[in-house]
Formats: structure tokens, sequence, C-alpha cells
């Protein structure tokens, strides 16, 4: 299910949301406004451990039945909150199903997909199906891999599949951090940051999984790139009603849902911003690059060409408002760059230091 077949409509997410707020005990600090995590806020992984090792909410998620090491974690337990649905209430697809480009006679052009190839394996996954789901276990080009979509931080996201050499498959926790998604591995249960990649709670707290470089494109862009490409289709399409955007109206709202932190000051909390992930990050409104159409920054060229639906605009995906075609490849190349197109209260929440650049 998708969080809004827990949650009804927008008002009854934002009730939600306020509900959890409400249901932490007068006696708990207030969350932290600064520096959330242990790499920010200067403490050590143990520290944490020490801090949380008795902390009823650990005590709550065990009798859920989480067998999570709760000693271990580099956040605030303050920060997650529930998303509605219960661990794996979002069930993340662990056999894909495909078929072929020319198979495809149901996705109108302009709707997104998650385009991601890797060693010469092209595969769309249709964001109609990603935001039921969020995470589909596959395998490409050989590589064991975890293929994510958040939709209330718009984050389309990709990671190797491999901890400390060994494959792992991925779910979903019912939690949100910072609006965001928190996976969990079903081998160890650690909790995962999908937004970062980064283990937040349990055993792999601290590590991060390597993303892999993918983009969000119109259906027709992927079928000019590759025509010979695969496309993700519904195990059970009844399941769903999978033509459908469940979270309606949410990229043009004035505030993300089931979110408690700081929002930015010098620009609205939903404007879409393309956040580049090559070495240092760096990030630039998608309006600006909408209006110069390409950025050239050193050895990285940003690019927007228009035909993409919002996959969270209009209730039909299809007729969603334009947001355009993303690309971040290397000038040196062409070779892609691990990029996200995501909303700027996410940028503000996980990279608070970063200046988003706007002209």
């Amino acid at each position: 299910m998708s969080r809004t077949a827990y949650v009804i409509g927008a008002a009854a997410l934002v009730a939600v949301g306020a509900y959890f707020i409400a249901e932490r005990p007068s006696s708990e600090p207030p969350p932290s406004t600064v520096a959330r995590d242990a790499s920010q806020s200067g403490l050590t992984l143990v520290q944490a451990a020490q801090a949380n090792e008795v902390d009823p909410r650990a005590r709550r998620w065990q009798r859920e039945g989480w067998a999570t090491d709760f000693t271990k974690t580099v956040i605030d337990f303050d920060d997650i909150l529930s998303g509605g649905p219960p661990r794996d209430g979002i069930p993340s697809i662990d056999n894909p199903q495909f078929v072929t480009v020319a198979e495809v006679n149901d996705i109108p052009d302009r709707e997104p997909v998650l385009a991601f190839e890797h060693n010469g394996d092209a595969r769309a996954y249709p964001l109609r199906i990603m935001m039921w789901h969020e995470i589909v276990n596959d395998v490409v080009g050989g590589t064991p891999v975890a293929v994510t979509y958040c939709p209330l931080c718009n984050a389309a996201i990709v990671f190797d599949a491999n901890v400390e050499g060994t494959p792992r498959d991925f779910g979903t926790t019912g939690k949100l951090r910072h609006s965001d998604l928190v996976m969990y591995d079903r081998q160890s249960e650690t909790w995962w940051q999908q937004f970062s990649g980064r283990g937040i709670v349990g055993e792999h707290a601290g590590d991060e999984l390597t993303m892999l470089p993918s983009s969000l494109q119109s259906w027709a862009l992927f079928k000019e790139e590759h025509p010979d490409g695969q496309v993700l289709v519904p195990n059970n399409p009844q399941m769903r009603q999978y033509w459908r955007n469940p979270y309606g109206g949410y990229d043009t709202a004035t505030s993300p849902f089931l979110f408690r932190g700081a929002l930015p000051e010098d620009m609205p909390a939903m404007e879409r911003v393309v956040l580049i992930r090559d070495g240092d990050p760096s990030a630039v409104t998608v309006s600006l690059l909408q209006e110069k159409g390409e950025i050239v920054d050193g050895d990285v060229r940003i690019s927007w060409t228009p035909g993409q639906a919002s996959a969270l605009d209009s209730s039909s995906i299809a007729e969603g408002r334009e947001v355009g075609n993303v690309a971040v490849t290397r000038v040196s190349d062409g070779a892609p760059i691990v990029h996200d197109v995501t909303f700027a209260f996410v940028v503000n929440a996980f990279e608070p230091s970063l200046v988003i650049r706007t002209q």
C-alpha cells in the first residue's frame, strides 16, 4: 500500500504528523534544530549507543518485533516518526518481473521512470509502480541492487546491495526520518536512511551503501535511449491502481508531510533541486536549470529538457505538471554522475550547510 492507504488525503497526513508529535512524552527533549546525526553533533557511535541503551523508544520498537541492535545508532531517536504503515506495510518487490520496451503499450510518453543502466543492462522502473512499493530488490548487470523511491522526498536512488561483500535485500520499516524513507536490510535488520544510504541504527550504523548512477526520465526518453531495454511491470496488475498518484498535489504544497525539522528560509520548501553527489556535493534549483538549459561546472554538465510529468502533482500521473528531464554527466567522457532531483527541504535537512545555487 501507499502511505495514503493508511492516511487518506493531505489533511489526514498532516493530522497524523501532529499526532506523532503530540505522542512524544513531555519529558523527552525537543528535536534538535541544528545537527542531528553523530557526525554533525560530535557524538561518537559509542556515546550515542550509551545514550540510547535503555531508550524507551527502542523498547517500543523491540515490542514491534524488531531484532535491530538499538544500542548502536548515529542519530537522535527523536527524529524517527511513524509513516503510518507497519514494517513492510509498503511491500518491496522481491521477485521483479520485466518486459521489453516494445511490449509496453500502457505508459504515456510523459510519465516518469527511474532509469538505470549497469554493465550494459538498461532497465526502467516506472514511478507508477515505485510509489506503491518504494523498493525493488533486483540484480542488474550481474550486481545485486536496491532500487528505491521515496515519494515524500521525490528521491529516486539505486544502491549496490552488497554490505561487507554480502548481498542484502531491503524492506520498508514503516518509519520516516526528515520525511524520508527508512529502509532495513533483512539480514541484520539495520535501519538505513534512503536519502543518504547511511546505516543509522543497528549493526551497520555508520556504514554507507554505495550509490550507483541513475536518473528520472520520461518514458519517451527512455524508449529513445534504450529501445532494447527492460521495463518493470507489476507482479499483480490488480493489486494497485498503478496509473494513479496517491499523493495528489503534494509537490505544490506549501510544506512537506510528516516533517518537523527546519524549513529553508530562502526558497519554498517544495522547490525542486538537483543534488549532485560527486565528491563534495553541490546543488542547483531546477528552475534555474530550466531557464539556462545547461550548466557546466568544471567537469560536471547538468542539463534540462522538457517532456516529463511530475509523478506527485495530478491524481493521474500522466497529467502531472511539466518538470522536465535532468541529466548529470561528466564533460570529459559523458559518464553519468550520481545525482538526485529532490525538494529544497530535503537538501536543507540532510545537507544543512550546502548553499543551493539559484542564479
